[in-house]
């Protein structure tokens, strides 16, 4: 089995793969802090939900944003099983064209993104990854990674709000019942779920204009159920994409051994 984990700044999802089937997966929060002996106690307790044990798997894919993160989880995997970790961008190749300036510069997350996007959408596409930033990548027709546009995340965004307006406090993210809000939460919700849905929609129109004809947008990310219904350029949601393209990377990998 594989286990595939893709680390954000945020949160983490881990998936257990049996084959091409997910055995099942879970959605965490990111800690920076801990170490390979905690997130080994951790792990086996997400896994036991399945009746799994680290005895059914043979390899560890690990896409990961976060470095201390990326060095306990390489602990880890040394600690519970006889091999390394597979690290996308270090130790392993997303395999993919990369046709930007400086490819160094790309998160491994979002060549994982494009890797799978690609594989079960075609292209050219877009994907639109709500995380700690939210992020739209560009995929050409023949699958090469061609740039994107990084903007500030919903959730970061939106606490940088509160904290600076003595009177706004927090609110819930779910959708105001009209555009005009009659109440201060009502006009809260309504500036952050359509105001980030208007934005999204406008950086795909232009991408579009770049972009050859027919292009399938994908959203993905921790954040992208609380906004995508009101996207109207998005035609996929995927919550789970970077687990696809972590899992289609480790396979090519293995054909080629």
């Amino acid at each position: 089995m594989l286990l595939a984990v893709d680390v954000g700044n945020t949160q983490t999802v881990i998936g257990a793969y049996r084959g091409s089937d997910l055995a099942g997966h879970w959605r965490v929060s990111t800690s920076s802090n801990q170490t390979g002996d905690e997130l080994a106690l951790y792990y086996q307790g997400f896994l036991m939900l399945k009746g799994l044990t680290f005895a059914d798997f043979d390899a560890v894919i690990v896409s990961s944003v976060v470095p201390t993160a990326t060095m306990s989880l390489e602990h880890m995997t040394r600690e519970c099983w006889d091999f390394d970790a597979l690290i996308v961008g270090k130790n392993i190749s997303a395999g993919i064209s990369v046709l930007v300036d400086n490819p160094k510069e790309v998160g491994p997350d979002r060549l994982v993104n494009a890797v799978a996007a690609f594989e079960r959408y075609g292209g050219p596409s877009i994907v639109v990854d709500f995380g700690t930033a939210t992020t739209l990548d560009a995929i050409s027709g023949s699958g090469e990674y061609l740039g994107g546009v990084i903007a500030p995340g919903i959730e970061i965004s939106s606490q940088a709000l509160f904290r600076a307006a003595a009177r706004l406090t927090r609110v819930d993210m779910y959708r105001p019942p009209s555009v005009i809000g009659k109440n201060t939460v009502w006009s809260l919700q309504s500036g952050i779920i359509f105001g980030f849905a208007g934005q999204v929609d406008r950086l795909v129109e232009l991408m579009r204009e770049e972009l050859d004809d027919g292009v399938t947008v994908v959203a993905t990310g921790g954040l992208a159920e609380v906004i995508v219904d009101e996207c109207h350029t998005v035609q996929f949601h995927d919550p789970l994409l970077t687990l696809h393209g972590l899992r289609l990377i480790y396979e090519r990998e293995k054909k080629e051994e």
